[in-house]
């Protein structure tokens, strides 16, 4: 098995399309989100919108100036409890022959804090509707809990990973950190995991998923979530984590390229500070998307990412509207290769 970067050429980007009775604030201002990132997905490739109901996201669309007849859009229905396809979409493999397949793991709600009986079937519901090309191969995962969120891969058998997360309860609990590590080796032909033990960003409620702390953009470059206010209550953690980022090491023995992106100011919904993270990007074929905060930082953090993306596009969305669900752009969404 091989787990393939975000980076690898792509077929098409998964959304999974909000209703009324998915747990937003103000779901207005994130179907207005959720249509400027359709919008920009489909300028470089194809877009599968999951959904509960055709007409009704159709609708949604069409009331934000939005038709996505004549573009590379396909909509699959399937019942829905929430809209984070990165966790509770399907994560794809290459089999040891080159085979084409999706893993399906459990998605429970990030450790039963939320209920998600209906999103862990959506990947089962959207491959029985022929979602994916016939050649893919459906591979059921359980009973191993994992969300897409908590793990990011450089493509040639290095995971990173949060031990906060992984390890977490109401996980795979059950089970030691050696388990866990012969499981995902064998599950994505893994040679190592680099287990983050330090990193926490206020307000996340997904215990520290790695794509709101730091990504490999290439195998020797990894961007990552930096904070330089000793006042702010990430610092500790934060500047812990760049110490230990400081240790790591490529395959070859080499230290990484670091590339510190800025943490977005504070943002509050009421008193409860909202988990912002311009590492929370989305790679596309040709582009990278940045979560934006309409803020004067969302230029630095976008500068940032040119450097370690300088064959791609920067675009910056703003994304304000996604931290009200505690999470982001990244999040919304889940890539597929090329072929699925």
């Amino acid at each position: 098995m091989r787990l393939p970067a975000e980076w690898e050429e792509q077929g098409f980007v998964q959304l999974t399309w909000p209703h009324e009775d998915t747990a937003w604030y103000e779901l207005p201002k994130v179907l207005d989100c959720y249509v400027n990132v359709a919008r920009a997905i489909v300028r470089y490739e194809s877009l599968l919108i999951v959904c509960r109901n055709t007409a009704e996201a159709r609708a949604d669309m069409a009331a934000r100036g939005w038709n996505p007849d004549g573009l590379p859009v396909r909509l699959v229905e399937a019942p829905l409890d929430d809209t984070w396809a990165r966790d509770h979409g399907a994560i794809s493999v290459f089999g040891t022959q080159g085979e084409k397949c999706i893993l399906d793991f459990v998605f429970n709600g990030w450790g039963l804090k939320f209920g998600a009986a209906q999103d862990n079937q959506i990947t089962r519901t959207i491959y029985s509707k022929g979602a994916f090309s016939p050649e893919v191969q459906y591979v059921d995962m359980r009973p191993f809990v994992l969300e897409g969120g908590s793990i990011d891969t450089d493509g040639a058998g290095t995971l990173m990973a949060t031990s906060e997360c992984l390890l977490s309860l109401n996980r795979n609990e059950q089970m030691s950190r050696e388990e866990i590590e012969a499981h995902l080796g064998k599950a994505f032909g893994l040679k190592r995991i680099l287990w983050l033990d330090y990193g926490t960003i206020q307000g996340d409620d997904t215990d520290s998923h790695v794509d709101i702390l730091a990504r490999f953009c290439d195998r020797e470059t990894i961007a990552y979530t930096a904070c330089d206010n000793p006042a702010d209550e990430n610092y500790a953690s934060l500047k812990a984590m760049e110490e230990q980022l400081r240790t790591f090491r490529t395959l070859e023995g080499k230290p990484y390229r670091l590339i510190p992106l800025p943490l977005p100011e504070p943002l509050y919904l009421e008193d409860y500070r909202l988990p912002a993270s311009y590492a929370n990007f989305l790679i596309l074929n040709g582009a990278v998307l940045l979560p934006g905060a309409a803020s004067p930082l969302d230029g630095l953090a976008a500068g940032q990412l040119r450097k370690a993306f300088p064959g791609r596009k920067v675009e910056i969305i703003d994304c304000r509207a996604l931290l009200s669900g505690h999470g982001g752009l990244h999040c919304i969404t889940m890539n597929y290769p090329k072929g699925w």
